[in-house]
């Protein structure tokens, strides 16, 4: 029996040269909104920063504008540094990830360790070549301490006198003496470049992530979490407490030129809350600067002077002052508040979004974004306009329903008689007769516009309803909720649930009619072919929070992640749901809508911090058609080769055995390899590995002159 293996071309694509824009590519935030860790410029022009799904991004102009460079994983990675220039440098990360690159960031090469674990740091004392990294517990439960002495050729573990996980490194004058802190209050120090690693009494249990010596290896600060900042004049033997007035976690610790002049940057878990402190007495004071929410600040640095300096955190954010602290510029473009909703009216140029206090709007293709209102009352969760880009409706939170007839520029909110969240609404054939849902098994229903709205009685089955969906007429539609699923045929009037097999449901959608319909919620995609008398389950991997069938029954998406926005997921089918491919999104923030305005090329896709992903190429997935089972829903996993790039050749670590075959952009399958020798023929370009031997994920490697 045939059937289609999805080969997925990632969107990492648009950035190589002389490709234009494929995949999924971000709108907002920009330059994109990955959480950066780790932020490191060589001189007042040239700086690097590193973070989530393998982003690393470059400026030559003082951080006016950032390149996203191609590094070749999808791994958070936590730590960059470049030692003496601004073309060779190193950037580690999960899994036992180290990336050099010895052209600027041009290209970058994996190195081989026997480190698997979580790497946070990173640094080169005097030249490129003796190098440490640190970070957490690898398979034995040890801390992780690795040293190269031949520019990353090889790197030793060294062993450490504990076991606490480890964040941060620092060698201040030479490669001989250093400090390493972490977990549990854990300092240690070598002053014989590794080879012996003495535990130092810090005073405190709180976990340690950063550790600075300004000017050498006497006087040195560390910070770590709630607010706790240590100092030794004495090269470690004692550590003093200092006052910095945050409970905040404090993440990252530089003093630019001498030890008293120096910043600290921190935040709050999970809140977006952030801080910027200076001292420039030794630590004496420490004097908040700059605050605020939505960019949790990870990392500071200042080139060469106490005066211009840089922060990176939470969704892309990347902060600059050039007055020592004084005031702070957000370098980045956009919005960052979660977005629920998107929504494509007429065309894919116009078209709105819907969040945490935000209405964003598009007339050009969402190569801009924009309020068009100046209402501050709005909390929208929900965005509809159902015929054309003026007339539309929103829902949020206490019950509240706004209406623009204007394309948004104002809003008049709605009486609806109800006080919980709202959720999801839709009207589906013209401007009067809509619906919305929301929590504590709130329906409601609108004949004349939303002047006024009735509540609908629904079977006291779940107190939250996510979504609604009426295909063909105002009659006959479909809530999905915690539930399961309810169904109407007469407008509301009655709700009948069901499926309560499955549960926690938070999206429905019927492309052409009332019959064949598709759910999606958590770790399911549901399908009907009878309106919803039988409901099969198509993948059971994922959390998904929407989907959508653009043009017809074959042809959809389905988006979702978690609430933590630790987890970014797009799956596309292309035969009615029998398998669903996974696409590289690029982003590994969580996703609440998708949509496709027109057909199943050009769509948008929403989601938290800010998210907007664009496709014009469907997500660039190209399809063999192969003997074989298909992938079925499995979240894909990128194939690991090295080094990538490649000159020569790469090879599949663990599986060197097995049968590889390549394809080009095009997807033109361009050979079959053993994974000990992948791509010895080829010529300099992007190529997509697939596993043969096996039931496995996706890979794509770079090889260069």
């Amino acid at each position: 029996m045939r059937s289609f293996k999805f080969i997925l071309i990632p969107a990492v694509l648009f950035l190589l040269p002389g490709i234009t824009q494929a995949g999924w590519f971000w709108q907002n935030p920009l330059p994109q909104g990955n959480p950066l860790t780790s932020v490191c410029f060589v001189d007042s022009a040239t700086g690097y920063a590193v973070g989530s799904y393998g982003t690393i991004m470059k400026t030559s102009d003082g951080g006016t504008t950032w390149r996203v460079l191609t590094s070749g994983t999808t791994v958070t990675l936590r730590s960059v540094h470049f030692p003496v220039d601004a073309q060779t440098g190193y950037a580690v990360g999960d899994t036992g990830t180290i990336l050099k690159t010895t052209n600027g960031g041009a290209n970058w090469v994996q190195q081989t360790s026997t480190a698997m674990s979580r790497l946070y740091g990173v640094q080169f004392p005097v030249d490129a070549n003796t190098g440490y990294i640190v970070g957490g517990f690898d398979n034995n439960g040890n801390c992780t301490i690795v040293k190269t002495t031949d520019g990353g050729l090889t790197w030793v573990m060294q062993p450490p006198p504990i076991y606490n996980g480890l964040r941060s490194v620092c060698f201040p004058v030479d490669a001989q003496t250093g400090y390493a802190v972490g977990y549990a209050g854990t300092i240690f120090k070598t002053t014989n470049g590794g080879a012996v690693w003495d535990t130092l009494h810090s005073g405190t249990t709180d976990n340690l992530y950063s550790v600075h010596f300004p000017v050498g290896a006497t006087t040195g600060y560390s910070v770590g979490y709630g607010g706790r900042i240590l100092k030794t004049t004495n090269g470690g033997s004692t550590w003093s407490p200092q006052t910095s007035g945050t409970t905040l976690t404090l993440k990252s610790l530089h003093f630019p030129a001498n030890a008293d002049t120096g910043y600290t940057v921190g935040c709050l878990a999970f809140s977006g809350f952030y801080a910027i402190l200076k001292t420039t007495n030794g630590g004496a004071n420490w004097v908040q600067q700059a605050a605020g929410g939505g960019d949790s600040l990870q990392a500071v640095h200042f080139p060469n002077t106490t005066q211009i300096g840089y922060a990176v955190g939470q969704c892309g954010a990347v902060f600059k002052t050039t007055n020592g602290g004084t005031s702070w510029l957000n370098l980045t473009q956009g919005n960052v508040n979660a977005l629920f909703s998107v929504d494509f009216p007429a065309n894919a140029n116009t078209g709105y979004v819907a969040g945490v206090k935000t209405i964003l709007k598009t007339t050009n293709g969402g190569a801009n974004w924009t309020s068009p209102t100046a209402d501050t009352t709005l909390y929208p969760w929900a965005v509809d306009f159902p015929i054309d880009a003026q007339t539309g409706y929103t829902v949020g939170g206490n019950g509240y329903a706004w209406k623009t007839t204007d394309g948004g520029i104002n809003w008049t909110r709605q009486n609806t008689g109800n006080t919980h969240p709202l959720r999801a609404i839709h009207f589906p054939v013209d401007v009067q007769t809509g619906y919305a849902v929301g929590d504590g098994r709130t329906v409601l229903k609108t004949t004349n516009g939303g002047t006024t709205w009735a509540i609908q009685q629904i079977p006291p089955a779940s107190d939250y309803l996510w979504s609604i969906y009426f295909p063909v007429d105002p009659d006959t539609g479909y809530i999905a909720g915690d539930a399961g699923i309810f169904k109407t045929t007469n407008g509301g009037t009655n709700w009948v649930l069901q499926s309560s097999t499955y549960t926690y449901l938070r999206s429905v959608h019927f492309p052409v009619n009332a019959q064949t319909g598709y759910a999606a919620g958590n770790n399911a995609i549901l399908k009907t072919t009878n309106g919803g008398s039988n409901w099969i389950r198509q993948d059971s991997t994922h959390y998904f929070f929407s989907i959508h069938f653009p043009v017809d029954e074959q042809t959809g998406y389905a988006v979702g992640g978690d609430y933590n926005r630790e987890l970014c997921t797009i799956l596309k089918t292309t035969d009615g749901g029998s398998h669903w491919a996974g696409q590289d999104p690029g982003s590994s923030t969580s996703l609440f809508s998708v949509y496709f305005p027109l057909d199943n090329s050009t769509g948008y896709a929403v989601g938290s911090d800010g998210t907007i992903l664009k496709t014009t190429d469907g997500g660039m997935s190209f399809v063999e058609d192969c003997e074989g089972q298909g992938f079925e829903g499995r979240r894909i996993q990128l194939i690991k080769a090295i080094p990538n790039p490649f000159v020569s050749f790469a090879r599949i670590p663990g599986h060197e055995a097995e049968r590889f075959a390549l394809y080009d952009i095009t997807g033109r399958r361009v050979g079959t390899y053993k994974g000990e020798r992948i791509g010895m023929d080829l010529r300099p370009g992007v190529y997509f590995i697939r596993a043969l031997d096996r039931e496995a994920g996706l890979g794509r490697i770079v090889k260069v002159r």
